[in-house]
């Protein structure tokens, strides 16, 4: 279990992104890449990335990012910026020395590999690579789909702020995850190694994410400013942004009526009945049977929020959105596919 012990002062301190950080993302995302974990969150992304993303691109950074165990610390900087261009920079600007050190943390077999070990001297060449391979993914494997991970975050930051204002700090604390549990002044996380993190007045950076799977994540540095990664909680899989555009929308109308498919398109980000019925100029009962009907065929799920029902779209829904197949996936083939998933920067 990991005890991470607060003061007065590092509760002040405490802050609750309300944006994804890209790099991050981009990390969490290749652990994802790398297994079958989440079908209905990643399995059309994922699906999709096997037969797109050029190999040159990914496989140095598999090498950094096995799916289980440790993922170096200086991938993913603490400028807390919410702009990839200048994360980038600062992930490559990272000391030496820390560059080095966190390279002999991972296993054997991937120390061996060639280019880490030139990435572990540092070398221009290889910071280049690195830099380009980031660049590369993030546009190839997210860069289409960050308006609606993006919002997804957002969504799960209001809920937070929300229940910070209702219930407190220690209560938003506690709720960050099912296996969070604030008990005196320690936020205590499982599952993770038998640790202790003392902020010292530093204060806790959490940061949502949609890429983190299960269980929240940190850095291994207890040194380095700290940070809490956590899942957000999200019913459906990512919308591509090119796929969301209006004659996809017009055909879905022809096919089950403009109403129900406006309504199921404003339940990508998480949408209440009275959102709906305002949104969509209709009345609550209208709203409600719309729901009901898109419940029933899957395409939508629905939760209680306070006084609230709110409705948001399936991995389904999202599919049907963007005018794809989503059990087999797009069958645009860019590139060859990536290896098998083998054996994430996790507890």
């Amino acid at each position: 279990m990991l005890r991470i012990h607060f003061t007065a002062e590092d509760i002040a301190r405490t802050t609750l992104a309300a944006e994804p950080d890209p790099l991050w993302e981009v990390l969490l995302s290749l652990h994802m890449l790398q297994v079958e974990d989440g079908p209905l969150a990643f399995g059309a992304w994922r699906q999709r990335m096997r037969r797109r993303l050029p190999r040159q691109a990914v496989g140095p950074l598999t090498a950094l990012a096995p799916p289980l165990g440790y993922s170096p610390d200086f991938l993913t900087p603490s400028g807390q910026s919410s702009d990839f261009g200048d994360a980038v920079d600062l992930m490559l600007s990272a000391p030496r020395h820390q560059v080095r050190t966190d390279l002999s943390k991972l296993s054997p077999r991937r120390t061996a590999v060639t280019w880490v070990r030139q990435l572990s001297e540092a070398r221009p060449e290889t910071l280049h690579r690195l830099g380009h391979s980031v660049r590369v993914y993030h546009r190839s494997a997210l860069a289409g789909y960050w308006p609606s991970l993006r919002s997804a975050v957002q969504a799960d930051n209001r809920q937070r702020m929300q229940q910070l204002t209702t219930g407190g700090v220690a209560s938003m604390l506690a709720g960050i995850h099912p296996q969070t549990r604030w008990h005196g002044q320690v936020l205590e996380v499982s599952p993770f190694p038998d640790q202790d993190l003392w902020l010292n007045g530093r204060g806790l950076r959490l940061q949502p994410s949609y890429f983190c799977w299960r269980a929240p994540t940190t850095l291994l540095d207890a040194d380095l400013p700290p940070v809490l990664v956590f899942p957000i909680k999200r019913a459906g899989g990512l919308l591509h942004q090119d796929r969301s555009g209006a004659d996809t929308q017009e055909r879905l109308a022809a096919l089950v009526g403009r109403t129900r498919a406006t309504v199921l398109a404003l339940t990508v980000e998480g949408s209440s009945t009275t959102q709906l019925a305002r949104s969509c100029d209709i009345t609550l009962a209208t709203a409600s049977h719309q729901t009901a009907v898109l419940r029933d065929a899957g395409l939508i799920v629905s939760h209680r929020q306070g006084k609230s029902v709110i409705h948001q779209a399936t991995s389904l829904g999202h599919a049907l959105l963007e005018g794809i197949d989503p059990w087999s996936g797009d069958t645009d083939v860019h590139e060859s596919r990536l290896p098998s998933p083998g054996p994430h920067r996790g507890p």
